[in-house]
């Protein structure tokens, strides 16, 4: 198992028998009459003494360790307690003659003032110290004279077998720039001469650290430091491999996961991560314990770090914000701008790491699984290869760093570099393996984008710097059922839509498919496919909101923002049509026909002056006219009524996202508390998660305000339809409605009593008499209640309704084209009562021809909301309990018109981010188109009602 997995071993963990190991991360025996370095590692620098290790001292022979380490001598006076020879405090130790050979017993030398019998190689002057072992072993002296090569500090034989001649430049892609680096001139060769000679383990370390400073790009004819660590990984495959790993050499970095691109599926999906994550339980359970090998950029490793506490984080914050990062589940961004100045002076030297993500095995060893590198910046045969979002071509690396101020230092290593080069983005992904139901994920991916800065005043330039945490997991299989749901609920939409368009058909009277049909068919289709995105995404969001905060073993991870966009898409999809739904609402209630019909006779006769005849005649007594004036002013009240309270609807949808608290749901993190201390970090919101959660407060508000209207409200508190009802009824006065040609609503509104037109005295007596049962019931016909009708009417009927209200309509034209206002008056006045009269007859079935039938509806036509039966040569009216002829008003449409302001509210949220706002923007929209409906449809009434609009108030 274990893929890429190796045991957690540290520098204090190898005791006194081993030392620690740079190039494998583990301990390693010491040789015979060998211990340990004083750091716990394999000692050396850059020179090919590196490959030994320290000598052992024997306290009881009297022999200890020369100052330089590197052999043992006898101490007449005694040894320190780190094992070297000790002299008196006015004595100076000599371990060599001045020719520098090794002298068999160590001696003291009195000071005497002068330096003249020590050898200036020290820098002190006080001693001889040992050559580098590379001018020994080649010269056997301290001179490295031709045919010897000198380079870095080492001395290599003229017939060694060297690695190719490199190349110190450094390539600067994003400005074009290409400079001679004087750290790679120092020590490039000299690290590959040792490295591939001596297997030196900092020499090793320092080459790789010099490839991975030119973003490990590879190039097949290039001989730059990724060349030459290739040749020497190449051509030392017969040491075989480290912990298993086939992409590790024995005495090299890990670089590469491979040598070409194409292995990063098999290095990412291949293995999963050996433990289990949760969102609720042990340290171990709900953390990614990142551990980083850290070294300097000369090769040595300087410790073991966790990245907590922001080793990786170049923006500053809080230890507590910082930490959160590696909670597991929390989505975590951070953004900043850093001066250059201060990156100049918080990272002059470069530190690289190799990143492992740490677990407990079951035999409770500590375990590191690599974490590989995506180097946006590396080249592979001068091609960007990890750009692109095909695994496939990707060329996965190990080692990485965040700022390098080194490699851009032309001339000389104590000046400012010229270019610097910085890890400007980070990103950690985890991805959960498909079908999980314990939180199994695969290996961690660090995706990293350098950005390449010419110093010019680094107290002007600044970098934009991130860094984030990601989870993710394979959405192909929600996307397809959402596909499949999206088809059948559309199929269903398409369906239901032509029975819409088949009853509009009948209702309009009309059996020829023309442009005006398709018109119609497009439209209701609209509403209805905006029904389906809308149960679509409401469903999507409420389905994150509770499978991914409710769960304890991670089996769902939310989708990144770039997978959210089909979801922003159903959501602005829902909204256009359910708008062009709700326009066309609109319009059809601010053009519907309606008539008020007066059953109110008049009440004996009166004497009458003819106007220019002076005459005086009798004549019938006239009808007050404010009865109808008052239904008319109760029905335009009750236009924009609707079942919940807007303003209410909004305020505690508000209240209790912002308030309450339930809006911290939406964050992109484990925790599903309402209330988030300022302390703690506030990870990103989720879209999804975000309309999840106002989806679900805003429906449970509504359908409870809809529960408590219709079960509590409208029955002891008031019913403003059956309200109405009652008082069309008592004013004597019928309403004749027609939202289709041939299709509309009648409530019967004849007063059991005869007469309305009466005294206080008089209709309390009448209400007396209808309490107690002495007088017949209110319904159209005999012996029954019934009073609100849909009515299916014939054509015939219609088109004898037009004939009349041409006349009505007529007044409303230009003022000059009318006669005097008098005999405007006398039109109107005629045509009121022409169409008042035929209405009145037609209820009474006084037109045979015109005559209608009472029915009930069957319980088919009541589901499909259409009419099967065909109102020929009768027209039809179907008994109606439900109040059915507030379809004509806001109160029946309350569905249509509770989505369109949700939608509204999250189309606003999505964009802005912001409750509030969405929230004073969709009360706003909402007063609005209130106002537009109550203005409009009252022009409208007063224009088919020939009531007075100066009457309406």
């Amino acid at each position: 198992a274990r893929g890429f997995s190796l045991p957690l071993q540290r520098p204090a963990d190898c005791g006194s028998t081993r030392y620690f190991d740079i190039s494998r991360l583990a301990c390693g025996p010491c040789g015979a009459h060998q211990r340990k370095s004083a750091g716990g590692e394999r000692p050396g620098g850059s020179g090919a003494g590196g490959a030994r290790a320290a000598p052992l001292w024997d306290p009881d022979s009297g022999r200890g360790v020369t100052q330089d380490g590197w052999n043992c001598i006898t101490c007449p006076k005694g040894l320190t307690l780190d094992g070297k020879c000790k002299c008196l405090s006015n004595e100076i130790l000599v371990e060599r003659s001045t020719d520098g050979i090794l002298l068999n017993e160590a001696l003291c030398v009195q000071c005497n003032g002068t330096e003249q019998s020590f050898s200036a190689s020290d820098p002190s002057g006080s001693r001889c110290v040992r050559c580098e072992q590379t001018f020994i072993n080649v010269s056997k002296s301290c001179d490295c004279s031709s045919p010897n090569i000198l380079t870095g500090g080492l001395c290599f034989s003229a017939g060694a077998s060297l690695p190719p001649k490199g190349v110190a430049t450094v390539r600067f892609g994003q400005l074009g720039l290409t400079l001679t680096s004087a750290w790679f001139l120092k020590n490039l060769e000299s690290s590959a001469s040792a490295c591939w000679l001596y297997s030196n383990l900092t020499a090793c370390q320092a080459l790789g650290n010099m490839c991975v400073m030119n973003m490990n790009s590879l190039s097949p004819s290039s001989t730059d430091a990724c060349g030459l660590f290739q040749y020497i990984y190449v051509s030392t495959a017969r040491l075989g491999t480290v912990h298993s790993i086939p992409y590790w050499r024995h005495n090299l970095p890990w670089l590469y996961y491979g040598d070409q691109p194409g292995l990063a599926s098999r290095v990412l999906e291949a293995d999963n991560f050996p433990t289990i994550f949760s969102f609720k339980g042990t340290v171990e359970d709900v953390k990614l314990q990142f551990i980083a090998a850290s070294f300097d950029a000369a090769g040595n490793f300087l410790k073991w770090q966790s990245l907590e506490g922001g080793i990786l984080q170049l923006c500053p914050d809080t230890q507590t914000k910082l930490n959160a990062a590696y909670t597991f589940g929390t989505t975590y961004q951070q953004s900043c701008k850093i001066s250059v100045s201060k990156i100049l002076l918080d990272f002059a030297n470069p530190i690289f790491y190799d990143l492992f993500l740490e677990y407990n095995g079951d035999n409770g060893q500590q375990y590191l699984w690599a974490v590989p590198v995506l180097n946006l910046n590396l080249q592979y045969s001068e091609m960007f290869v990890n750009q692109g979002n095909n695994m496939n071509n990707w060329l996965l690396t190990r080692r990485f760093f965040l700022v390098d101020a080194l490699s851009g230092k032309e001339n000389d290593l104590g000046e400012l570099p010229r270019v610097i080069r910085i890890a400007s983005k980070i990103t950690i992904s985890i991805r959960l393996v498909s079908h999980t139901q314990r939180g199994t994920i695969y290996p961690p991916l660090i995706t990293i984008a350098y950005t390449d800065v010419l110093v010019q005043n680094p107290e002007t330039q600044s970098v934009t710097v991130s860094f984030s945490v990601n989870y993710e997991m394979n959405q192909s299989e929600a996307q397809i059922q959402t596909d499949i749901t999206l088809g059948v609920l559309g199929g269903l939409a398409v369906l239901w839509s032509l029975l819409k368009t088949a009853g509009w058909k009948r209702r309009t009277g009309s059996s020829i498919i023309d442009l005006q049909t398709v018109l119609k068919f497009l439209l209701f289709y609209a509403g209805d496919l905006a029904n389906v995105f809308f149960i679509i995404t409401v469903g999507t969001g409420i389905y994150w909101l509770v499978f991914f905060k409710a769960q304890q073993f991670v089996s769902v991870l939310l989708p990144l923002p770039s997978q959210e966009e089909d979801f922003v898409t159903y959501i602005a999809c829902a909204f256009s049509l359910k708008a062009l739904q709700f326009l066309q609402l609109l319009v059809s209630q601010l053009t519907v026909d309606i008539f008020f019909i007066d059953w109110e006779r008049p009440k004996g006769k009166v004497l009458k002056a003819v106007e220019g005849e002076g005459v005086v005649k009798s004549a019938a007594a006239p009808v007050s006219i404010w009865r109808t004036y008052f239904i008319a002013n109760e029905w335009n009240e009750i236009q924009t009524v609707r079942k919940l309270n807007p303003l209410f609807q909004v305020l505690a949808v508000l209240f209790f996202l912002e308030v309450v608290g339930f809006s911290n749901l939406a964050l992109m993190d484990s925790s599903s508390s309402l209330m988030r201390s300022s302390e703690s970090y506030i990870a990103p919101w989720s879209r999804i998660l975000r309309f999840g959660v106002s989806a679900a407060l805003w429906l449970a508000i509504a359908t409870l305000q809809i529960i408590f209207f219709s079960v509590f409200y409208e029955r002891f508190v008031e019913d403003k339809l059956s309200q109405f009802v009652d008082l069309c009824c008592m004013s004597n006065i019928s309403v004749f409605l027609l939202s289709y040609s041939c299709f509309g609503y009648y409530i019967h509104g004849r007063s059991v009593h005869g007469h309305a037109d009466t005294n206080m005295e008089e209709m309390n007596m009448n209400l007396k008499r209808e309490a107690e049962n002495l007088c017949s019931q209110r319904g159209l016909l005999p012996n029954t209640d019934g009073q609100t009708f849909q009515i299916s009417i014939s054509r015939r009927m219609r088109l004898h309704y037009d004939r009349i209200h041409e006349t009505l309509t007529r007044k409303r034209g230009p003022a000059r084209l009318l006669d005097s206002s008098a005999n405007t008056f006398e039109q109107s006045t005629r045509a009121y009562n022409a169409m008042n009269k035929f209405l009145s007859s037609f209820i009474d079935h006084v037109h045979k021809e015109m005559d209608y039938i009472v029915k009930d509806k069957l319980l088919l036509e009541r589901i499909l909301g259409m009419e099967f039966m065909e109102p020929i040569d009768k027209s039809i009216f179907y008994n109606d309990e439900g109040h059915s002829f507030s379809d004509v008003l806001y109160y029946g449409n309350e569905t249509t018109l509770l989505i369109f302001d949700f939608l509204f509210f999250s189309v606003v949220d999505l964009a802005s981010q912001s409750f509030v706002l969405a929230a004073i923007l969709t009360y706003l929209q909402q007063e609005i188109f209130r106002f537009i409906r109550n203005t409009l449809g009252q022009k409208n009434l007063a224009s088919k009602t020939l009531v007075d609009e100066r009457f309406l108030i």
